[in-house]
């Protein structure tokens, strides 16, 4: 479905974002997808429905989606201290982590007690090569510069953190005993027919004839035009809005009992259920209500790229949009809340 009334390129005109694709559901299914302007700006090459986009934070929600599969076949459980299936590291214990210890619950919805050091997780220097997640974790990278430690009572508040991705990535490769890309492509990608969806790490993993560079709020190529965020759980997902739709698409099966990658009903119930008494906080998604019905979102922001996961589980229906563009204010400020806002009233 087109938004009728809406005219995309007059505004991706006025927002200088040089190319957009929007992929909707529709009583479940994935309707008509809407691929406009160019990868580059001043390049004759099209946004098309398999041109990947840096998907950022929305990682976070595949990464989730994952865990869940996983918890599913009896490897991880949601409530166990993560470090009885840490091998390869383990986070510090202390006075916190000895009230409470912390889990994948607390990781997938920001509240371990772990924060960010300020600085940290950047995108990739050209100067210096992607960091092992043990020499991250340890505070012994360019990307985090500090050791990663729980600094306040683990469920008591909410900090946002990569930091806790990249634990959750550790876990899950120190249980499966496999890279964590090749653990995703096994479980989600594969099933779900996420053919144009990838982990990037390095430059030379970059393909240009189907990668969308990365432009700045004024409509420039950023340095480098394709922004790595070399943290595959957290940001690291490079990918196409029709992909990420089926992923919203599977959440959505599953919840009915119909899942393809055998994600049960319950525990996808679990993924959309309000944490540590945050009504807004869900498992690697947020939670809100537009009037009566859950609402559940997923953004992506990093240098030169910001896109958005919006979904309403129980009524079969969401969005995905991916620019390639950092305008600089909030998501729903910007192109993809004018497309939100016309999309959930048309």
């Amino acid at each position: 479905m087109k938004i009728e009334g809406f005219e995309l390129a007059e505004r991706m005109k006025f927002y200088k974002v040089p190319g957009i694709s929007i992929t909707f559901i529709d009583q479940g299914q994935i309707s008509e997808g809407v691929n406009e302007g160019s990868i580059e700006k001043g390049c004759e090459k099209n946004v098309k429905e398999d041109t990947l986009f840096n998907a950022c934070s929305i990682s976070k929600f595949l990464t989730g989606m994952l865990v869940m599969k996983i918890t599913e076949l009896g490897k991880i459980n949601l409530d166990e201290d993560i470090n009885k299936k840490l091998v390869s590291w383990h986070l510090p214990e202390n006075k916190f982590t000895k009230l409470k210890a912390v889990t994948l619950r607390n990781l997938l919805c920001h509240q371990s007690g772990i924060k960010d050091t300020v600085n940290s997780f950047t995108e990739l220097n050209s100067n210096y090569s992607a960091p092992s997640m043990i020499k991250l974790l340890e505070g012994e990278s360019h990307y985090n510069a500090y050791p990663i430690n729980v600094t306040y009572e683990p469920g008591s508040e909410f900090h946002y953190s990569d930091a806790g991705y990249c634990i959750i990535q550790q876990i899950i490769e120190d249980v499966l005993k496999e890279p964590f890309p090749q653990v995703m492509d096994k479980f989600i990608f594969r099933p779900l027919n996420m053919e144009n969806s990838k982990y990037v790490s390095s430059s030379s993993s970059i393909c240009k004839e189907n990668f969308s560079c990365g432009h700045s709020k004024h409509g420039d190529v950023v340095e480098g035009k394709y922004t790595i965020y070399p943290y595959s759980a957290a940001s690291g997902l490079w990918s196409t809005s029709k992909d990420i739709a089926k992923l919203v698409q599977e959440l959505m099966n599953a919840l009915k009992g119909e899942s393809i990658t055998g994600i049960s009903s319950m525990v996808a119930k679990e993924l959309i259920t309000p944490q540590g008494g945050k009504e807004w906080s869900g498992l690697s998604v947020f939670l809100d209500k537009v009037g009566n019905e859950l609402e559940i979102t997923s953004l992506g922001w990093g240098v030169g790229y910001q896109s958005m996961m919006v979904a309403f589980p129980y009524l079969n229906k969401g969005a995905v949009i991916m620019t390639n563009a950092d305008l600089g204010v909030h998501q729903l400020d910007g192109i993809i809340g004018e497309i939100y806002q016309a999309w959930i009233n048309s």
